[in-house]
């Protein structure tokens, strides 16, 4: 059974990208991760429910707590980052972006916190990195044109290297806390610093006139979110992480099989030969 919730984590994952791209045509993105951000918040106190884990809130430590709240900035510094980048980009070229955050998160680890890469990690990192490459086409690295820049790209790196720092600092501080709790404390500060940008860009006029269409994907999306956590816990919890985790990470084909049925972004030869590489590349890292 819980092969089959792996699975779906991976499909939700996947989906999620799609229903943002969606719900951001016209929508500011920063509002939309706002409003996006409210259901995912509800659907994480939903899992904290489900683990019983709510009252272990009281013996959380002040160290603790710090980096709790970095790491949920960091993540809702990755969030701003990644939808901003989907609304700029082509989902086919966001995606591998964000998901080297594997390999800045194995570079920083083995420089700030000394951990030691095999030659597996090593392989897997130049496979990540090598298919990303790819997956860039040399045109988006051309000048802009017709008003049209690379502005995605260096979003969709800032969505990776903050990425990657949130697993840093959950990786150094919050070991100790229950992981359903602790994602929900995060996701809170998530809420807390999108809705703060919100007020400091002035874009909460833009709340009134977002589509009722294009709401309903960010709501989707979030919903989205949330399946893929449940049932990524669920498949932890029954399953192996060896095997729990590189299903999960496969959510980048499901990404592209929906963008290239319902928003029609096609791969070149040279970008699909780039997605084999970084799923081949993560799933050697995760042997």
């Amino acid at each position: 059974m819980w092969v089959i919730f792996a699975f779906g984590s991976a499909f939700f994952a996947g989906v999620t990208a799609l229903l943002a791209k969606c719900g951001i045509r016209k929508t500011d993105s920063t509002a939309a991760t706002a409003i996006r951000t409210v259901v995912v918040l509800l659907f994480s106190w939903v899992m904290v429910l489900l683990a019983g884990s709510w009252g272990d809130i009281v013996s959380i430590r002040g160290g603790t707590w710090l980096f709790l709240i970095l790491s949920g900035l960091a993540t809702g510094a990755s969030w701003l980052c990644y939808f901003r980048a989907l609304q700029l980009g082509d989902i086919n070229k966001v995606v591998p972006i964000d998901k080297s955050s594997i390999v800045l998160t194995l570079l920083l680890a083995f420089i700030l916190l000394g951990e030691s890469v095999s030659l597996t990690k090593g392989l897997g990192v130049a496979l990540i990195g090598a298919g990303t490459l790819l997956m860039i086409e040399k045109k988006d690295a051309a000048p802009p044109r017709a008003g049209r820049g690379i502005g995605w790209f260096w979003y969709a790196l800032g969505s990776a290297v903050f990425a990657s720092l949130t697993s840093l600092l959950g990786k150094v501080g919050i070991s100790g806390v229950e992981s359903n709790l602790g994602t929900a404390i995060r996701t809170g500060v998530v809420l807390l610093m999108a809705w703060l940008m919100v007020l400091i860009e002035g874009k909460l006029p833009k709340l009134r006139g977002i589509p009722r269409r294009e709401l309903m994907f960010i709501c989707l999306s979030g919903l989205a979110t949330g399946g893929s956590w449940l049932c990524y816990y669920r498949a932890l919890q029954e399953g192996p992480a060896s095997v729990v985790v590189p299903i999960d990470k496969l959510s980048i084909l499901v990404t592209v099989a929906f963008s290239y049925f319902v928003l029609h972004e096609r791969l070149t030869k040279k970008a699909a030969a780039g997605l084999f590489a970084v799923v081949l590349g993560t799933l050697v890292m995760l042997i």
